[in-house]
């Protein structure tokens, strides 16, 4: 399941540059935040979105990256706590991230994955 909704370098780069090196060099520990974040995402939503993952929409695609890659940056921030200059930058990530990853979970709530034509 690692990496089905989003590439590693979308949650890199919301994590911002100050990540442990451990942490960006440790493929099982990235893959295990992966896991996690589609998890939690199938579960809060109550649906299965990665076994026909190819068939979505694009816009549902786009959602369910921007979800799964602020999740994995939270956890890859909170990881890194000491290497930050700041608790505030941290702290500042840690809510942008929790912010979009929210918006995006009660957005794929219940969504089935067709959009009305306007």
């Amino acid at each position: 399941m690692s990496w089905t909704f989003c590439i590693s370098g979308a949650a890199v780069a919301k994590a911002g540059s100050n990540v442990l090196t451990s942490v960006l060099s440790g493929g099982t520990v990235l893959d295990n935040f992966s896991d996690d974040a589609e998890g939690r995402i199938e579960q809060e939503t109550n649906t299965d979105w990665t076994t026909n993952y190819a068939t979505h929409s694009t816009s549902i695609k786009n959602m369910l990256s921007e979800t799964s890659s602020s999740l994995i940056a939270m956890k890859m921030i909170n990881a890194s706590l000491t290497n930050y200059p700041s608790m505030r930058l941290a702290e500042t990530l840690l809510d942008f991230n929790d912010d979009i990853a929210t918006k995006g979970i009660n957005t794929l709530r219940g969504k089935a994955d067709t959009l009305k034509t306007p």
